[in-house]
């Protein structure tokens, strides 16, 4: 009887680790989402603004050959 409770004890215990874990890999897996949201706000912002500007050369090179 008290090994069993011994066992059950040592289960619960590293259930009760587990769960810990389990949260605080949950917890990072969440931080890196939202770091990687905001790298892909900032390269789809760099992207447009250089697409703008690259279309704002050619229609400035183009309006010079007139």
């Amino acid at each position: 009887m008290v090994k069993k409770d011994e066992a059950l004890q040592k289960i619960e215990s590293h259930e009760k680790l587990c769960r810990i874990m389990q949260k605080q890999t949950h917890d990072k897996i969440h931080k890196i989402e939202v770091q990687i949201s905001r790298l892909e706000k900032i390269v789809l912002v760099s992207a447009g603004m250089l697409i703008m500007g690259m279309a704002n050369m050619i229609f400035m090179l183009l309006s010079n050959t007139q």
